[in-house]
């Protein structure tokens, strides 16, 4: 547990309360009550696993994708070069995905992608 602690950041939303629990816990339900008490982060835990196909590395994604979508609101700064790269790379996700779900005959999962373009 000692070296798990040493690969933790010195900077973050969780330094350096959150990092501490962090590094005492092994298991996924002490691990959301450390995110429930972070908000940002405690959206990220809703609904995972509750009778939805979302699982928490879609939901990482997800919250990545809007943040990244959200740096195009901003001016003068080359975070979008950042930000157009990791949406390419969602994108070939979703085409890989898609195209999974074609040669393997499961079509009701096509639609459970990580939608790039919000409405």
């Amino acid at each position: 547990k000692e070296d798990r602690k040493k690969l933790y950041p010195q900077c973050g939303k969780l330094h350096p309360y959150g990092l501490e629990m962090l590094g005492r816990f092994d298991d996924y339900e002490q691990v959301k009550t450390v995110a429930d008490i972070f908000n940002e982060y405690k959206t990220i835990f809703e609904g995972v696993g509750m009778g939805t196909d979302k699982t928490l590395e879609d939901k990482f994604f997800e919250h990545e994708v809007k943040l990244n979508v959200d740096s195009f609101l901003q001016q003068f700064h080359f975070g979008v070069f950042y930000s157009l790269l990791k949406l390419k790379e969602q994108e070939l996700r979703n085409i890989v995905w898609i195209a999974e779900c074609v040669s393997q005959r499961h079509r009701a999962k096509i639609e459970s992608y990580i939608n790039i373009m919000e409405e």
